[in-house]
């Protein structure tokens, strides 16, 4: 065991930075170490949770190469191509209380000095790398500029968030945001837009802090693709949200004796579906209280 390795396994990790990769065996190496040697250089008891998804290019074993010089880093498999899926594994398996992610083509240490400190003061419990901010730096070539803020405008608009950019670079209070990054059903890269609604609706803390935003490769799927995708995507979580609502104003007007009945129906009708786990989740709140608030 190494010196690295013996830290690992003493001290209590400070912060959790997860990794989502597919098809990234070109920038891998660069992103892991670059991370890697800037959280040791900064004192941080730290993890790196990467969780490749569905790659064909050698990311896979690329990553486990690197696990095996890199005590912090842990490597998940998650053997489908899906960014939001490898988003929510690797939340799900960080060890720390303070929940960092990153992309392989998209990190700063500069938003990590500034995000940490925040959520360690309990002063959010979701810190957000805002492409919108003032003082935000862009770089990205122009029509992805124009297609970020037109997505982030449906989104504000759609899902009534009060924050100008949901998706990108995160600095998160796991403690608080668990339950809710458990209950979300989007995937790809809807994921991190929908925890952001629902700790918004929850009435939790949410900052946002200028990005510096560097495109360090070309995208590789057509943005317009992307944008069509993430436009259905964000009125597919209006309608799931809604249909929430719907089902706890009903449930909370229920009798109590006829909302257990119900209850048990809705389970056993809808409890095999991962995409109506939110409806459970929001009706066994029901059992543990006299009223279901809508």
């Amino acid at each position: 065991m190494t010196i690295e390795q013996a830290r690992l396994d003493r001290d209590h990790v400070e912060v959790s930075v997860v990794l989502p990769a597919h098809n990234e065996v070109a920038l891998l190496s660069s992103t892991v170490l670059n991370i890697a040697d800037g959280l040791r250089d900064r004192g941080v008891v730290y993890e790196i949770v990467l969780v490749e998804n569905g790659s064909s290019d050698g990311t896979l074993q690329l990553a486990r190469l690197l696990s095996a010089q890199i005590a912090q880093l842990r490597v998940i498999d998650l053997g489908q191509a899906d960014y939001g899926a490898a988003l929510a594994a690797g939340f799900a398996a960080a060890r720390a209380d303070i929940v960092v992610s990153f992309d392989v083509d998209y990190y700063d240490l500069a938003f990590f000095d500034a995000s940490v400190p925040m959520v360690r003061a309990g002063q959010a419990a979701i810190v957000l790398a805002s492409k919108r901010a003032p003082g935000a730096q862009d770089r990205r070539p122009l029509l992805r500029r124009i297609l970020t803020t037109v997505f982030a405008t449906i989104v504000r608009t759609t899902l009534h968030l009060k924050v100008r950019d949901a998706h990108g670079m995160k600095a998160i209070d796991k403690r608080a945001v668990a339950s809710l990054a458990a209950a979300c059903v989007m995937r790809g890269s809807l994921f991190d837009v929908e925890l952001v609604v629902r700790a918004t609706r929850a009435g939790l803390c949410l900052v946002e802090i200028p990005a510096t935003v560097i495109e360090r490769r070309p995208p590789r799927t057509s943005v317009f693709t992307r944008s069509i995708e993430g436009l259905l995507g964000v009125f597919q979580l209006y309608f799931v949200l809604q249909s929430e609502q719907t089902a706890s104003t009903f449930l909370a007007r229920l009798p109590r004796n006829a909302t257990i009945r119900a209850l048990a129906t809705l389970r056993r009708s809808l409890g095999a579906t991962r995409k109506r786990s939110s409806v459970l989740q929001a009706t066994r709140q029901y059992d543990e209280g006299p009223s279901l608030q809508p």
